[in-house]
């Protein structure tokens, strides 16, 4: 069930767009940050927080209010300024604007379309968080968005640093139809490092370095 306080903010967004300056820092006071599956996913790495969830309704909202232009920019802004909490509700925002199935936590219209200056700011937005050692921004930054949007250079490379870190590979969307054999090799190089290491191997690890797909790209 969606938060009521989302439920008002979304409504807050859609009227003056320009609130979601005030209302997105406030998500994690408001709705609480605490994961939404503890039991199974204790850090909210694969289904994400309170406050995950109520920021990008949020962001669908904006993006639902504004021009493509202006979405883009005030996305950039909310994520440049904000707290690392902040910067993951974008990416979730990003994810749920690019999934295909709307979320549980949207307006009551679906999921809007991602314009081309959506799609070019949230790949950068991408790209920074894939940066970073905050494996639950690097989590974020594998979602929906990435799958449908980043380069199979790109994508590689983020989800061989979410194994890296210990990541599990149900936070990464679309390794069953964008793994590829350079990704397995690179996964497989992954595990030969650490067994000349004498450090352990995941379940993970194992599962991609054996991917069978092979898409273009």
């Amino acid at each position: 069930m969606t938060h009521p306080w989302t439920i008002a903010a979304v409504d807050e967004v859609t009227a003056d767009p320009q609130r979601i300056s005030v209302l997105f820092p406030a998500a994690g006071r408001s709705v609480g940050r605490d994961p939404v599956d503890p039991e199974h996913d204790p850090l909210g790495l694969v289904h994400g927080t309170g406050d995950d969830r109520a920021r990008a309704a949020l962001v669908l909202a904006l993006i639902s209010a504004v021009d493509d232009e202006a979405a883009a920019g005030a996305i950039a802004e909310l994520y440049r300024y904000g707290d690392d909490a902040e910067r993951r509700g974008v990416l979730c925002g990003l994810n749920a604007a690019s999934s295909r199935v709307e979320p549980s936590v949207a307006p009551p219209s679906p999921a809007p379309p991602t314009g081309t200056a959506v799609v070019a700011a949230g790949r950068e937005l991408v790209a920074d968080a894939l940066r970073t050692n905050d494996p639950r921004l690097v989590a974020a930054a594998l979602g929906d968005f990435a799958a449908r949007e980043l380069d199979q250079h790109g994508w590689r490379h983020g989800v061989l640093k979410a194994l890296f870190m210990g990541i599990p590979l149900e936070a990464v969307v679309g390794i069953d139809e964008r793994g590829d054999a350079e990704l397995s090799r690179m996964a497989a190089a992954l595990i030969a490092e650490r067994l000349a290491a004498g450090r352990d191997i995941s379940a993970d690890m194992t599962r991609l370095a054996t991917i069978q797909t092979t898409p273009g790209g």
